[in-house]
């Protein structure tokens, strides 16, 4: 870069700055519920990954596919509850499961008359799994499941990859040093020959490989036919379980990233959106794994949770699965998805702007680069403030995403919605663009 680049380089942090003081003046009501929770909850804050700066904005209701703030702040929602919020706010037929159910009283303490009708739909809509059981969260999902293939095959290690997020304690980026002290084995995502090699090399002792079809909080990065070809195909040889993670990717095409890809793991975690958008989980597959938590067996492995069969998941999840999102209806909001997604790639495309959206149907990414993304070290080498800029323009303009460029559209939305959306997106690259050109390129 020449000096005279750099007296003319664009000032990220000045920007981001800038955009700060833009997003303040809009919500002081904000800024004081977000302080007044900082005296009582650490950063003010119980879940992570809502936090953005300056502080996050405090919502009060939301409606439809809208949200709204204390402040009166109206928004469009795009980020879908990182996927659990499929259905939108208040989806009648999920309120009407809920309130039937209420109805029949909480906390009973017994099997109910729920759980096996909504086992036996989600056994229909996933054909690898031939028996299920339910959890609270995908992160006790993939506990389980883990817990179920180190005990079915008596081994330890677990292959996982780089960038992957199986939960809470099960996240392999650098720096994070509070996951599951399991004796992890991490390569890279997408890359055949380093998982066909650890594979090999661990086979005596690899009780599963643990990995998400679609990275999700990786970045959105799809796996490569081959990549997953060869996961299964190695793990059959070296009498190893695969493991889909599609707490995420469930809700793609009729039956999973399993079903698009058509590749049969041996366990599947669930969650979010398949429990009606409220608290779930879930892990499932083939008989004989499964039947190691068969109760009557004197040698069974135990699984609590008070919760696990609550009345209102079970009921809500009944009415996502059975009368909502169908597996025909999964295959047509995952095709509109991929439009979605095609259209924003190429109104940047149009533009000139190195920004790309990766992904698959209903959930994606943006990131400001050309491209391509393929693993979550394509991912990690970009400018997080160019992320951060991106976030901030489009909920300035009425449109809310994760600020890692996160989205996951709801059935909830409109086309007239998009189209508001698509005219919000090519203003924020328009205005932007010399600066994230400038900043990509140099």
């Amino acid at each position: 870069m020449t000096s005279a680049a750099r007296r003319n380089a664009p000032d990220l942090d000045r920007v981001i700055a800038e955009a700060y003081e833009v997003y303040s003046a809009k919500r002081p009501n904000s800024q004081v519920a977000f302080n007044s929770a900082t005296e009582v909850m650490p950063g003010g804050n119980t879940r992570t990954v809502l936090y953005h700066p300056p502080y996050p904005f405090c919502a009060q209701s939301g409606e439809g596919a809208w949200l709204t703030d204390v402040d009166d702040n109206r928004v469009l929602n795009l980020l879908g509850e990182y996927t659990a919020g499929l259905f939108g706010h208040d989806h009648p037929l999920i309120r009407s499961a809920i309130t039937e159910a209420l109805s029949g009283g909480l906390n009973l303490g017994a099997h109910n008359t729920y759980e096996a009708r909504f086992a036996e739909l989600v056994c229909q809509r996933f054909p690898a799994i031939e028996k299920v059981r339910f959890t609270n969260s995908g992160t006790e999902a993939n506990l389980m499941a883990l817990t179920a293939a180190r005990a079915y095959t008596g081994r330890s290690k677990v292959l996982v990859f780089e960038g992957g997020y199986h939960g809470g304690v099960f996240y392999f980026k650098s720096g994070v040093s509070s996951n599951a002290p399991y004796p992890w084995i991490k390569v890279a995502y997408n890359d055949t020959q380093a998982a066909v090699d650890a594979i090999r090399n661990n086979a005596a002792d690899l009780a599963a490989v643990l990995v998400e079809p679609m990275q999700g909080s990786g970045g959105c990065v799809a796996g490569s036919a081959e990549f997953l070809s060869a996961l299964r195909q190695e793990t059959n040889s070296a009498g190893s379980l695969l493991i889909f993670d599609e707490v995420m990717t469930s809700r793609l095409g009729g039956a999973g990233a399993q079903g698009i890809y058509g590749i049969v793991p041996d366990l599947t975690t669930l969650g979010k959106w398949i429990g009606g958008g409220m608290s779930f989980g879930a892990f499932g597959g083939r008989v004989d794994i499964m039947d190691l938590f068969d109760p009557r067996r004197t040698d069974a492995i135990g699984h609590a949770g008070t919760f696990n069969n609550n009345v209102l998941t079970m009921a809500a999840g009944i009415a996502a699965l059975a009368e909502i999102y169908t597996a025909q209806r999964a295959i047509e909001f995952t095709a509109w998805g991929e439009r979605v997604r095609q259209r924003l790639n190429d109104i940047a495309t149009a533009l000139d702007v190195p920004v790309c959206v990766t992904g698959m149907g209903s959930v994606m990414a943006l990131h400001p680069t050309r491209g391509p993304i393929r693993t979550y070290a394509d991912v990690a080498a970009l400018d997080l403030r160019l992320r951060e800029i991106l976030f901030l323009d489009l909920l300035d303009a009425g449109y809310y995403i994760a600020m890692r460029g996160f989205v996951a559209l709801s059935l909830a939305l409109e086309e007239a919605d998009m189209a508001g959306f698509y005219e919000a997106y090519q203003r924020v690259l328009e205005q932007r663009a010399t600066l994230l050109r400038f900043s990509v390129s140099g």
